[in-house]
C-alpha cells in the first residue's frame, strides 16, 4: 500500500510567474528601504576613506564629493607618509596586544566560568551568577579614576597589562552570560554519557562545551575584539598610547594635520572591518545563543 501511494502521490502546484512577480514586488519596498538605510550608513566611511586620498589643500578648500568630478585629485602619498610618522608602529603594536590578550583572557576565564554555572552544582551559584547579572549594568565610566589609583598603588600604572585587566573586567560579565545561556541549551544527554564512560568536567569542557559553544565563543570573542580596539577613554585614562590615543593626539597637536589624521582613522577603522566580515556569520547565532530553548 506504501509503495501505491508513494506512486500516485500529487506533486505540488507550481507557483505561477504572476505569483512569483507579486512576491517580488510586494517585497521590494523593504528592500529598497534596507538599501537606502545601509547605504545612509556606508557615508561617513566613504567620506573619511576619500578625504584620506585627497591632498590637503583640497580637504581644507572642498568637500570630499569632489573627487567624484575629478578623480585624478585622488593619491595615497598620505598613507606613505602616515607611516612615516614617530610612534605610529608602536601605537599600533600596542593596540593589538591590548585587543588580542584582553579578548583571549576574557574568553577562557567566561568560557570556563560559563560552564560552571551551566553544568557544575556548587553552593551559591544562581545568587553568584545574579551578582555577575548585576554587573552588568555598572557603568565602565565609574571605575576609572578608583582603578588608576589601584594600579598605581600595585605599580601597573601606565602599563598595556592595566588596560587588559580593566577591559576584562567589564567585559567578563556579558562574556559569562552570554556563554552560560549558550552553554545550558546543550543537550544534559550528552554530558551524562561523556561522564558514563568515564570522561572527567575538564574533557568534557575540552572536547564536547568547546566545539559545541563554537558559535557564542567566536561571537564573544569578535566582540570583545572590537569593543577593545575601538576604546579611547581607557587608555587616555591610563596613559597607554594605543592607535586611537596617537590619533588624539595628532588631533591635539596637529590640528591642521587633516592629511595625516584622516588616513589614520580610515586605517583604524580596517582591522575591525576585516574582522566583522570574516566571522559576520557568528554574530546572528551568538545573540541568539540562549534566547531559544
Amino acid at each position: 500500500m506504501a509503495a501505491v501511494a508513494e506512486s500516485v502521490r500529487v506533486p505540488p502546484p507550481r507557483e505561477s510567474t504572476a505569483a512569483k512577480i507579486g512576491r517580488t514586488v510586494a517585497k521590494s519596498p523593504l528592500q529598497i528601504l534596507l538599501v537606502v538605510i545601509g547605504l545612509l550608513w556606508l557615508v561617513p566611511t566613504i567620506g573619511l576613506f576619500i578625504t584620506s586620498i585627497l591632498p590637503r589643500s583640497e580637504i581644507t578648500t572642498t568637500g570630499w564629493w569632489r573627487v567624484f568630478a575629478h578623480p585624478s585629485l585622488a593619491t595615497f602619498s598620505n598613507y606613505s607618509t602616515l607611516f612615516h610618522q614617530a610612534g605610529l608602529t608602536s601605537a599600533l603594536e600596542t593596540t593589538a596586544i591590548i585587543a588580542v590578550g584582553n579578548t583571549a583572557l576574557v574568553v577562557v576565564v567566561g568560557a570556563l566560568a560559563g560552564y560552571a554555572f551551566a553544568w557544575l552544582e556548587f553552593p551559591g551559584r544562581d545568587w553568584i551568577f545574579v551578582g555577575v547579572i548585576a554587573l552588568l549594568v555598572v557603568p565602565l565610566q565609574m571605575a576609572l579614576i578608583p582603578m588608576f589609583r589601584l594600579y598605581n598603588t600595585l605599580g601597573i600604572g601606565g602599563t598595556t597589562l592595566s588596560v587588559i585587566l580593566f577591559h576584562a573586567a567589564f567585559g567578563l560579565p556579558f562574556a559569562i552570560f552570554l556563554l552560560r545561556n549558550f552553554f545550558i541549551g546543550i543537550p544534559k544527554d550528552i554530558l551524562e554519557s561523556a561522564r558514563i564512560d568515564g570522561a572527567n568536567e575538564f574533557w568534557i569542557f575540552l572536547r564536547l562545551i568547546l566545539p559545541l559553544g563554537l558559535p557564542a565563543i567566536a561571537s564573544l570573542a569578535i566582540f570583545q575584539f572590537l569593543w577593545t580596539w575601538n576604546d579611547l577613554l581607557v587608555s587616555l585614562t591610563f596613559s597607554v598610547t594605543t592607535l586611537n590615543v596617537w590619533i588624539f593626539d595628532q588631533f591635539r597637536q596637529f590640528s591642521q594635520s587633516i592629511d595625516i589624521i584622516a588616513p589614520a582613522s580610515f586605517f583604524s577603522l580596517l582591522v575591525p572591518l576585516a574582522v566583522f566580515f570574516a566571522f559576520q556569520r557568528y554574530f546572528v547565532e551568538g545573540l541568539l545563543a540562549g534566547s531559544v530553548k
